[in-house]
């Protein structure tokens, strides 16, 4: 990893989400060198020029278009190149075209040596993640997904908006595909220390089954409602990645769901898939052992063999 002067970052692909994700960073200030890839040159260019000029308003930094031989030296290289998800299509439908998508982009990162994190955001995550670790060869700590931090992070929302308080004060996690078999872990959720079941009769709610039911549709229904509404998602993306970047320049050890190999501590293995690891300047150090009630331990296997199915139709193995 670079030292603290210099921090660099490059974003293959400068489409909605990964030029949401390019202005998201630049606001942070997390990194003085930014590096822009896209099959398009002139896309990134045109990206790199308009981002660049929000500059005198944020922390100075480098932010360009280039190659993949200028991104063998970046902290962290962030793929979100792949074909977008159309109205009526799931997660999983898209898994074939952006297989051979990634194909084409990872053994180019991989054959220029690069040592730092590679964070794959194009969809479906869990399985893309699981490709570029077999095209890589990298360690598994180098290859992660942002799974589900954006579908925890519309959880905690609507929770929020469901007991009128802050969201930040709601801990909860998604876990499994990020996607149709996803699962909220309820018997772990809580609002600061205080059970979600108590918290909601302290607010005036005790239809529990009812409220929980219409919450996890809502969440697992989000992306489509939104691309239904405005044809892609990019927004709330854009500032899951800069959450996981921080988590990663800062070695912050927060814990976040993030898409990384499962090795059979709850079950599946040899699947990519998210569970809450802590995450620092060096990747996962590990998974968070957490109360998962049996029907949750089973959809989270059902969710598994999902994900195998995929693999195994794609000729992964």
């Amino acid at each position: 990893m670079e030292t603290a002067d210099r921090r660099k970052v490059t974003i293959v692909g400068c489409g909605f989400v990964g030029s949401a994700s390019a202005f998201a960073l630049m606001e942070s200030g997390l990194f003085s060198e930014m590096v822009l890839i896209d099959s398009d040159s002139s896309k990134a260019e045109g990206e790199a020029l308009d981002i660049s000029h929000g500059l005198p308003f944020a922390q100075p930094m480098k932010i360009y278009a280039g190659t993949y031989d200028d991104a063998a030296d970046s902290d962290i290289i962030i793929v979100t190149a792949g074909a977008g998800q159309k109205p009526g299509e799931t997660r999983l439908d898209l898994v074939k075209k952006n297989v051979g998508i990634m194909s084409q982009i990872i053994p180019q990162i991989a054959s220029r040596k690069f040592g730092g994190i590679l964070l794959i955001v194009a969809n479906p995550v869990d399985i893309l993640t699981y490709a570029a670790l077999k095209l890589s060869g990298l360690p598994e700590n180098r290859v992660i997904g942002s799974g589900t931090v954006l579908d925890t992070a519309r959880l905690k929302y609507l929770l929020g908006e469901h007991l009128r308080i802050d969201s930040r004060s709601v801990h909860a996690c998604i876990i499994g595909e990020h996607g149709d078999s996803e699962i909220v872990a309820w018997s772990s959720v809580n609002v600061s220390g205080v059970p979600l079941s108590r918290f909601c009769e302290m607010r005036g709610f005790y239809n529990h089954t009812r409220a929980m039911e219409r919450i996890a549709n809502e969440v697992k229904n989000s992306a489509y409602v939104i691309i239904d509404k405005k044809k892609a998602t990019y927004y709330g993306i854009a500032m899951s990645v800069r959450r996981i970047c921080e988590a990663i320049i800062r070695d912050e050890k927060s814990i976040l769901p993030l898409s990384v190999m499962q090795h059979g501590e709850f079950g599946p293995d040899d699947v990519v898939l998210s569970m809450p690891v802590i995450i620092g300047a060096n990747g996962p150090e590990g998974m968070v052992p957490m109360a998962l009630s049996t029907q949750e331990l089973d959809a989270l296997n059902a969710s598994a063999e999902t994900l195998k199915s995929i693999i195994r139709e794609t000729d992964m193995k």
